[in-house]
């Protein structure tokens, strides 16, 4: 990451709050960390409609679970 930083305030609802906080301890990291992460996964959302392709979650079986739609 670049030593160059913007810092960005950012209003949440409570349960908002929540979520992050729940999330943050479930991947070991901060609030921050989770917000990085969740652009990523929007990024591959948005590149993959751009292909006209599909984003979703696939089991161990190699079986698709659940089609992410709406992004």
């Amino acid at each position: 990451m670049s030593a160059d930083k913007v810092r960005l305030s950012l209003d949440v609802s409570p349960e908002l709050n929540r979520t992050l906080d729940e999330l943050a301890l479930k991947i070991h990291g901060t609030k921050s960390d989770v917000l990085r992460k969740a652009i990523v996964l929007m990024e591959l959302a948005v590149q993959a409609k751009d292909q006209q392709q599909k984003l979703g979650i696939i089991d161990k079986d190699r079986h698709i679970v659940t089609e992410i739609v709406g992004l």
